[in-house]
C-alpha cells in the first residue's frame, strides 16, 4: 500500500505543481505531460503509442498501452482511461492529476499481474472546454479509432477525480439533484460509480467484484445519458458509440469545493484513501 500512495503522490505532485496548468491553451505544458506519461508507461515495460490529432491549429496526443490478457478466449478488451488537461486557471490535482496517478498505477499492477482480459490503458487529452461534448475530445478520438477497426469492448473506465475525501456529515451534496440526498450519504467519504441505463449489467458487474475485495465505501448509479453530472466525463465519448463505459469519481462539484479553482492543489487530496481506492480497483480486475 505504501508504494501506491508513494506512486500516487509523486504523479500528481508533478503534474499539478512541477508542471502545472494544462489547458488547450498550454501546449508547451500539455507536451511535457505526454512524455511523462509515455516515459512511466516505458518504464513499466510498456510500449506507448502516441494517438494525435489537430485541433484549433495545434496537435493533441492521446498516449496508450495495452496489456494483454491471459485468456485468449475473451476477445472484447477493457479501456481504462483518464483525462489530463485541465481547465485554464487551475493546475488540476483532483482533476485530473489523480485520474491520471491512478491510472498509471493500475497499469503498473497489471504489468506485475496481468488479467483475464487485455486492457487498454489511455491518457486522454482534451476532456475540458472548449473541446468537451464534442468530437474533438481525445476521448472521442480514441474510441472512434476502436469502433472503426471493429474493436469489440467489453466495458469502459473513466477514472475522474479520484483524490478528495471527507468523514464529516454534511459534506456530500447533491446539487442540482437536492433528492438524491434521501438515498445516498451525507458524508463525503464514499467512491461513485456512474453509468447510463445501457452500461448497468457492467458497471453492476465491477461493482460486485470490488466489493467482493475492498471495504472501500461504494455507491452506484446507473440513469438516462442525458441527465447532467453522470455524462461530465469522457465515458461520454464511449456512450455516443454505443460502448458500456461508467465513470468512477469521487463526485466533483458535489464534494470538491475547489473544482475547476486555483485551490485544487494536491495537499487538498486524501492520499491514505486514494491508495486504498487503487488497490481495491485493481483487485477488482483480477
Amino acid at each position: 500500500m505504501e508504494a501506491i500512495k508513494s506512486n500516487l503522490i509523486a504523479t500528481v505532485q508533478y503534474l499539478s505543481k512541477d508542471i502545472g496548468q494544462r489547458s488547450y491553451r498550454d501546449i508547451v505544458n500539455l507536451n511535457k505531460t505526454a512524455s511523462y506519461i509515455e516515459n512511466a508507461f516505458s518504464s513499466m515495460g510498456y510500449k506507448p503509442i502516441r494517438q494525435s490529432y489537430i485541433y484549433r491549429g495545434n496537435q493533441y496526443h492521446n498516449i496508450s498501452v495495452e496489456a494483454s490478457g491471459v485468456e485468449t478466449s475473451k476477445n472484447d478488451i477493457i479501456v481504462i482511461g483518464a483525462h489530463y488537461d485541465t481547465i485554464a486557471g487551475t493546475s488540476g490535482a483532483d482533476d485530473n492529476a489523480s485520474g491520471i496517478a491512478g491510472l498509471l498505477e493500475l497499469a503498473r499492477l497489471v504489468r506485475i499481474k496481468p488479467i483475464s482480459r487485455t486492457i487498454h490503458f489511455v491518457a486522454f487529452t482534451l476532456e475540458e472546454p472548449p473541446a468537451f461534448f464534442t468530437k474533438n475530445m481525445g476521448s472521442y478520438i480514441y474510441a472512434k479509432g476502436l469502433y472503426d477497426k471493429g474493436v469489440k469492448v467489453y466495458g469502459m473506465i473513466s477514472l475522474e477525480m479520484l483524490g478528495y475525501y471527507s468523514d464529516n456529515r454534511n459534506s456530500q451534496f447533491y446539487f442540482p439533484f437536492s433528492f438524491l440526498k434521501w438515498f445516498y450519504p451525507d458524508t463525503g467519504n464514499f467512491i461513485a460509480f456512474l453509468g447510463n441505463l445501457s452500461s448497468r449489467p457492467f458497471s453492476s458487474t465491477f461493482k460486485k467484484s470490488f466489493k467482493a475485495v475492498s471495504s472501500f465505501p461504494v455507491e452506484s448509479l446507473n440513469t438516462p445519458s442525458i441527465v447532467p453530472g453522470i455524462n461530465f466525463s469522457d465515458n461520454y465519448s464511449f456512450w455516443r458509440l454505443g460502448y458500456p463505459a461508467i465513470m468512477i469519481t469521487d463526485t466533483a462539484f458535489m464534494r470538491n469545493r475547489n473544482y475547476h479553482k486555483d485551490t485544487d492543489t494536491g495537499d487538498t487530496l486524501d492520499y491514505n484513501k486514494f491508495a486504498e481506492l487503487v488497490k481495491g480497483l485493481f483487485n477488482a480486475l483480477c
